[in-house]
């Protein structure tokens, strides 16, 4: 029995040469893909950042004009939130007897670097060189992933 002449399959060497083709594009594709995630959790971490620094600087405001009732703000807290779960539980307003609060955030952002709402916290009265948080009161946030950024920042800096 005889195969057409147009009949014929592909070689076993036409195959290989394919496959190593394709090989070759995917390894050329993946440290692509794989910067192009980390691009996009960098960008998250700092979308997620400014979210509560700007929170932050918001009861900050709120607290310097008074709006906040005085029994809601912590003693020696320079006017920062004692945590950042105050951001988003509110704080009730000055004189205001309808009990209405203030709230600066609808949840604490998660931290893309380590899924998780764990975040490194500063206060007024630390020291600029401290690496742990006193407790008094939040004046700054950072991730706690201990990691180099692709601008070869460290992720802490941030």
């Amino acid at each position: 029995m005889r195969v057409a002449r147009g009949a014929r399959g592909y070689t076993f060497i036409e195959l290989i040469v394919v496959s190593a083709i394709v090989m070759v594009l995917a390894s050329a594709i993946m440290p692509l893909a794989r910067v192009t995630a980390r691009r996009q959790r960098e960008a998250e971490l700092r979308r997620a950042l400014r979210e509560i620094r700007t929170a932050i600087d918001k009861y900050k405001d709120a607290a310097d004009a008074q709006q906040i009732a005085s029994l809601e703000i912590k003693v020696g807290s320079e006017g920062y939130p004692a945590d950042l779960q105050v951001l988003v539980d509110g704080v009730s307003v000055q004189n205001d007897a309808t009990g209405r609060k203030l709230k600066f955030l609808r949840r604490i952002p998660v931290d893309p670097m380590t899924n998780s709402t764990d975040w490194g916290k500063r206060s007024y009265q630390d020291a600029p060189d401290a690496t742990r948080w006193g407790g008094q009161n939040v004046f700054d946030v950072y991730t706690t992933f201990d990691g180099t950024a692709l601008d070869g920042t460290k992720y802490r800096d941030w």
